[in-house]
This record gives C-alpha cells, sequence and structure tokens, in this order.
C-alpha cells in the first residue's frame, strides 16, 4: 500500500492537559504531514500568536529528503521533496511539495495569510473556494470540507487542491450532519474527484486501512490524535499500514 497522509486537526477544547501548541510540536515531531488549526472562537491576536508558533515549530521540523539511489538526481536549484509532495504529486501536480508538514488555518484567511502558514482550510460556510482561489495563486493550498459527492465535486471545480469528506463513520462530533457517509460514498467520492481525499469522522487505527483501501489518500481526525497515549508510537502504528 502507498504511503498516505495524517492531518491533525486541532481542538484545544479537548485537551485534557498539555497546552494545544504543545500537541502542535510533538505532532510534527511524530511526523503528521498536516496540521489544520481549527480553533474558531479564538480572536484573531490569539489565533495569530498559535498559528505564528506552528509555522515556526514546522519549519524547525524540516524532514530529510527520501531518494534512493537510483532515482534521478534533481537539478541543483530544485529543493528535495518529502513523502508528502509524492504522495500529492501524481494526482494533483499543482500542489507544492514542501520537505516539512504543512500548516493550514480554518477559515481566516487574513491569519493564514499573514502568518505565512501554507494555506487555509474552508467550510461550510466560509469563503468560496473559487473566490479564495483567485486572490492566492498557488502555491497557496486550499482544502475544503465536503460532506456529500456533489459538494466533493464543487469543492475541485472551485480550485481547492484537496478536500476532507465526512463524517465516514458515526462521531459524536459531526452528529449535526446526519448519518454517517460510510465506506461506500467514500470508494464513490474517490472515483470521481481528482484530488486527494482525505476521510474524516470516528477515525481509529483499525479504521484506517478500509479507506484507503476505498481510495481515500489519507485521514484526518482530532481525537486519534488527541487522545493516544503516544503520538510517536501511534504514527508509527499508522505508518506501518503502507509497508
Amino acid at each position: 500500500m502507498k504511503s498516505f497522509l495524517l492531518c491533525y486537526i486541532t481542538d484545544r477544547r479537548q485537551l485534557r492537559s498539555e497546552s494545544l501548541a504543545a500537541v502542535i510540536r510533538d505532532c510534527l515531531r511524530a511526523g503528521v504531514d498536516m496540521v489544520q488549526i481549527r480553533e474558531k472562537d479564538l480572536k484573531g491576536q490569539e489565533l495569530t500568536a498559535l498559528v505564528e508558533e506552528a509555522v515556526s515549530a514546522a519549519r524547525e521540523q524540516e524532514r530529510k529528503p527520501l531518494e534512493s539511489a537510483s532515482a534521478t538526481p534533481r537539478p541543483p536549484d530544485k529543493p528535495c521533496y518529502a513523502p508528502l509532495g509524492e504522495v500529492l504529486a501524481p494526482q494533483h501536480p499543482c500542489f507544492p511539495r514542501l520537505n516539512r508538514a504543512y500548516i493550514l488555518v480554518n477559515d481566516r484567511l487574513d491569519v493564514a495569510l499573514g502568518t505565512g502558514a501554507d494555506g487555509v482550510h474552508l467550510g461550510a460556510h466560509s469563503m468560496p473556494v473559487q473566490v479564495v482561489r483567485k486572490v492566492t495563486p498557488r502555491p497557496f493550498v486550499i482544502g475544503v470540507s465536503c460532506h456529500s459527492l456533489d459538494e466533493a465535486l464543487a469543492a475541485e471545480s472551485g480550485g481547492a487542491d484537496y478536500l476532507v469528506l465526512g463524517p465516514i463513520f458515526e462521531t459524536p462530533s459531526k452528529l449535526a450532519y446526519g448519518p454517517p457517509l460510510g465506506l461506500e460514498e467514500l470508494r464513490r467520492a474517490a472515483s470521481r474527484v481528482g484530488i486527494p481525499i482525505l476521510a474524516l469522522g470516528g477515525i481509529n487505527v483499525e479504521r484506517v486501512r478500509p479507506c484507503l483501501e476505498a481510495g481515500a489518500a489519507g485521514i484526518a481526525g482530532i481525537r486519534i490524535f488527541q487522545d493516544c497515549a503516544s503520538l510517536e508510537e501511534l504514527v508509527r502504528e499508522l505508518r506501518a499500514l503502507s509497508e
């Protein structure tokens, strides 16, 4: 099975003890690919400070390039890319390939641009993706939360780089969006949409492989990362699924 993406979605209100900034650092150190900072109630100044700290932490966690000895040498003026880019590039060539984790800000385009974050993640009540795309040419990343195939197709046509689809499984935090979509709907979306899809909703370790087999490019979640005993052990266990 090919490599896949791990996206940590933050929720400081569900944290037991550690500060959110500390958990983000731990996730980056453990090797997650994307951090979506989703703190909707934080005021601008507090959110800006949090995102700036996350961006700084991500840049400190530069990853070593994974290139085989037989690989064609890259031109000296081109950067070496980490696994994240290798996963996304075949599906969506415009998606920027970094040698570190991506930091994305939920909704707040102004904060994302002002802090040097890698992109923004849009929800159902955010600005339309096509509007954001017009003012943020690539490599700025735009992700979109979707709850149906129609929404997924609309996000792709509007210029999104990836989407989060859910809830795939039943989860208390997504009851407002109705019954879970299920693996078949995920499979149907993956067969119709050309950009990477991250599965969300009720994701645990045992459910990751079925999501990948249904066509997801990775998984996104809150509790799977915030409720584990060891982030390093969790990421190591998840990465082993691609071996």
